[in-house]
C-alpha cells in the first residue's frame, strides 16, 4: 500500500488540474507495479530569459523495495516543457520505462547475457606433435 502522494509546487502557483493529471499518472503506475511505498513529485518552474519563456523542471521520487527510482526531467533546450503538461507527460514516461525494467529484473524475465564459449587454446610453445 502506498502512502498519499507528496506533490510540490515550487516557484509557480499551485494548480488543481495539473495536480489531478499528476495523480492520474501516479495510479497508472500503481497498476503497473503495485510495491509502490511512496512516490514524491516536484514541479518547478524555472525562470528563462524572456526571448524563451519560462521551462518546467520535473523531478519524480518513487520508492519500491529495496530501491528508489528517480527521474529528473530538466530540457532546458527543450521548447515543448514550456508546458507544464507536457513536462509531466515525458517525465512519467521516464519513470514508466525505469519501474518496467525493475519489475523485470524482479521476476528474473531479463534476459542474462552468457560470455560466448571461447575455446581453450594453448600457447604456441606448448602444443605437442
Amino acid at each position: 500500500m502506498m502512502a498519499p502522494a507528496e506533490i510540490i509546487f515550487r516557484d509557480m502557483p499551485r494548480s488543481e488540474a495539473l495536480e489531478r493529471r499528476i495523480l492520474e499518472k501516479i495510479n497508472k503506475l500503481e497498476q503497473l507495479h503495485d510495491h509502490i511505498t511512496s512516490c514524491n513529485v516536484i514541479v518547478e518552474e524555472t525562470h528563462q530569459h524572456k526571448h524563451r519563456g519560462k521551462l518546467f523542471h520535473i523531478r519524480i521520487n518513487l520508492t519500491v523495495p529495496e530501491r528508489e527510482l528517480v527521474v529528473s526531467h530538466e530540457k532546458h533546450d527543450k521548447q515543448e516543457h514550456e508546458d507544464p503538461y507536457v513536462a509531466v507527460r515525458d517525465a512519467f514516461k521516464a519513470m514508466h520505462r525505469q519501474l518496467t525494467d525493475y519489475s523485470q529484473r524482479l521476476r528474473g524475465s531479463v534476459k542474462a547475457h552468457s560470455r560466448p564459449d571461447t575455446p581453450v587454446v594453448p600457447p604456441p610453445d606448448l602444443v605437442l606433435d
